[in-house]
């Protein structure tokens, strides 16, 4: 009997229960969740589920969540923001891909003092079931955990995908990120679109990656889409804000937060993103790709605190002319 697991053709000798061919894998079911012929299978169904000749199935990495607990160094609690629910006082989201490994990835997470991370969906390597995985160095009790749909270039596999991961954690809230092409990472708006509505129709709560425009981000938002993460830049461009007046007025029109997600390069970016009203940042590459990773992480903390209390203390106006800071008078 030949069946399909994560791409690859496997022969069994009969047809077995979901549950029997887990073990046989030497997979722990509580840590993944599993597609058969393109339907999720509840974990409550395993022991029934049979897997059979021609039957094709996706076994993918187990994500969860938890509130942190963790109360950001220097920040005030009066100054905490919220997302879906969820409070948090660590402005700064960070990525959790691009790292040499899962103890870089865990010790950037903590020098950034981040609260959520975001987490790509990936399938199992069936052919070696104890591989580490995320969960075993970034503790989802501790973190938020964002499921992602990075790497998806259609509505249909954005939506699946973040099914996968709500059966995989329980987890409602997701990052939604449908891409044009694979060599700008732009937004495909109308696939975006197409996906968010029928996330927030079956229950989700969607943080959506789009274009700096205000008015695809106001349609997003009438969706019931929870957050609007436009890109400063491409993904891993590190170009910096490249449209500031347009993040601004996207900030004027929503009435949920706004976060910079994309081409933050390096802490000033950060900053800038602050002072100009995020109410958070999101990066990956800005810190995974810095030659000193958990130094940059420490950077983009205080730089995000830092424009945050800048975007609060209201800068002085700009002026065509010069204004001397000493008084004139009694001048010698």
């Amino acid at each position: 009997m030949r069946v399909v697991i994560n791409g690859e053709n496997r022969e069994l000798p009969s047809s077995v229960t979901v549950t029997a061919l887990l073990a046989d894998l030497g997979l722990d079911a509580r840590k993944i969740a599993l597609e058969h012929n393109l339907e999720i299978v509840p974990r409550s169904a395993y022991d029934q589920t049979m897997v059979g000749d021609g039957d094709r199935l996706e076994i993918v990495h187990f994500i969860g969540g938890g509130d942190a607990q963790n109360d950001s160094d220097g920040v005030s609690s009066d100054d905490s923001w919220s997302v879906a629910g969820r409070k948090m006082t660590s402005r700064l989201i960070v990525g959790t891909g691009k790292y040499k490994d899962y103890d870089e990835n865990r010790r950037a997470v903590e020098a950034a003092g981040a609260e959520m991370v975001t987490v790509a969906v990936r399938r199992v390597n069936v052919t070696d079931p104890g591989q580490e995985m995320l969960v075993d160095h970034i503790d989802p009790n501790k973190y938020i955990y964002l499921p992602n749909t990075a790497g998806c270039f259609t509505g249909e596999d954005a939506v699946r995908t973040l099914r996968l991961a709500r059966e995989a954690g329980g987890w409602d809230l997701v990052k939604l990120e449908v891409l044009g092409d694979k060599k700008t990472l732009y937004p495909n708006m109308p696939e975006t679109t197409r996906a968010a509505e029928l996330l927030v129709k079956e229950g989700f709560q969607v943080m959506v990656y789009c274009a700096d425009d205000p008015i695809q981000a106001k349609v997003l938002e009438e969706i019931g889409c929870c957050a609007i993460m436009p890109l400063g830049a491409p993904i891993g461009s590190g170009l910096g804000i490249q449209n500031p007046v347009n993040i601004r007025v996207i900030i004027e029109n929503a009435n949920v937060p706004v976060i910079v997600d994309a081409g933050v390069g390096t802490a000033s970016d950060a900053a800038v993103a602050m002072e100009l009203g995020c109410a958070a940042v999101l990066m990956n590459t800005a810190i995974a790709e810095a030659k000193d990773p958990i130094r940059m992480a420490r950077a983009m903390n205080h730089a995000v605190k830092a424009g945050r209390d800048a975007y609060l203390a209201g800068r002085m106006p700009k002026k065509m002319y010069a204004d001397p800071s000493s008084p004139l008078a009694g001048l010698i």
